[in-house]
């Protein structure tokens, strides 16, 4: 783990899976790097992951890795329960 990868807070677990995630995606191609890392976490990542993922992504996304950032459209954002 690098010093990039380190953050303190609530989402510093989540933002360092994500990193990973996209770490090894960054490692093909661009666009199927970014396709493969939205349907990552799309599949892979219950609601509640994502929805803490979006709390990151809505306040800037501090500390996650640029295909993260890029990879926001494709994510699918959960519904907040009534």
């Amino acid at each position: 783990m690098s010093l990039n990868d380190t953050h303190a807070g609530p989402h510093a677990k989540l933002i360092y899976m994500a990193n990973q995630i996209a770490k090894f995606m960054e490692s093909k191609p661009h666009d199927e790097g970014l396709t493969l890392l939205a349907s990552h976490i799309n599949d892979f990542w219950e609601p509640r992951m994502r929805r803490h993922l979006f709390e990151v992504l809505d306040a800037g996304g501090a500390g996650l890795r640029p295909l993260v950032l890029e990879a926001k459209a494709a994510i699918k954002r959960p519904v907040l329960a009534a």
